[in-house]
Formats: C-alpha cells, sequence, structure tokens
C-alpha cells in the first residue's frame, strides 16, 4: 500500500507539473513559469519540452530566468553539444573562433533519457548554472551564457514558433 501511494504521488506530481504551469520553480523560488510548456520536434518526433520561468512570469533578457528542458528520447551529450553549437552557429555567432565553448558546453550538459530535465538559471551578469536531475553540473560565464540562450530566446532562433510559446506569444 506504501508503494502504491508514493507511486501514486509521484505519477500525480509529474503529470501536474509537466502539463500545468507551476508557481515557482524549485531550483529558483520567486520566479513563475512565463506560459506552459513548448513542445520541439524534429520531423514529426516530439524531441524535448521547454518551459521558461521568469520573476513575475515575464521574461526580461536582464533579469534572472530559468530554462528547463524535459527530453522526450535518450541523446547523448556529444550530439546536446553539437546540436547548441550547430544553433549558435546559425544565429551568426563566433563558434569557430571560439574552440574552448565546446569543452565549456561538455561541462555543463549530460547525456539524457526519456524523462530527464537539464535545468539552466541564468543571473545576469555571472552567467548561468546548470542541473541534471536537480543536481548541479556547472557553471557558464556570462558572455557563453547569453550565446547559449539565444538558441532559444534570439528573436533570429532557428525555431521562432517555439520562441514565441516560450515567451507566451504563440500566434
Amino acid at each position: 500500500m506504501r508503494k502504491f501511494l508514493i507511486t501514486s504521488s509521484l505519477v500525480l506530481w509529474f503529470s501536474f507539473s509537466t502539463t500545468h504551469a507551476m508557481d515557482s520553480h524549485p531550483l529558483l523560488p520567486g520566479v513563475s513559469a512565463v506560459a506552459p510548456a513548448a513542445e520541439f520536434t524534429r520531423f514529426g518526433f516530439s524531441i524535448y519540452r521547454a518551459q521558461l520561468w521568469a520573476p513575475d512570469g515575464r521574461y526580461a533578457p536582464n533579469q534572472p530566468f530559468v530554462l528547463s528542458l524535459t527530453y522526450s528520447r535518450d541523446i547523448d551529450r556529444d550530439r546536446i553539444v553539437q546540436a547548441s553549437l550547430d544553433e549558435m552557429q546559425k544565429l551568426g555567432l563566433p563558434v569557430r573562433d571560439q574552440p574552448s565553448w565546446r569543452a565549456e558546453l561538455e561541462r555543463v550538459l549530460t547525456d539524457v533519457k526519456q524523462g530527464d530535465t537539464l535545468t539552466a538559471i541564468y543571473s545576469p551578469g555571472q552567467g548561468a548554472e546548470f542541473f541534471y536531475r536537480f543536481n548541479k553540473l556547472g557553471r557558464l560565464d556570462e558572455a557563453l551564457a547569453v550565446h547559449f540562450f539565444s538558441i532559444w530566446l534570439d528573436a533570429r532562433t532557428s525555431e521562432p514558433e517555439l520562441r514565441l510559446a516560450l515567451l507566451g506569444q504563440k500566434k
């Protein structure tokens, strides 16, 4: 009976947290979901669900925010790192001139399994801290953190519909 209650509680919590905007993010109290989680797909397959939290539920680039990605499939770290670098390159960022970026991203990203969440907390002027299953992986400095988040939040992103959904401006 105890196992049933624990399992039921976890299922209800997971269902609620993935389908409803949370009042506050557990890693950064005081921020609210900007919008419901948005799904990123490739060739019709779900890759991850992304959600953005910010003070008062309003994103501003000069304010702290949290971005969480909950993966729908298993993906290895090298693939996540390469995809991140590719997306930054598409934005015109100097990826080729910054060979250290790969190693820095490898420090803060990890292999993921279906259902795993990677979370990054951005603090203006300080950079970003990265978490996997609520365990700290590391930190990116301010410049690389801003470039990394531009993958989702820059107006020139390769996924403008996802950006709009994250910002609560979905058409």
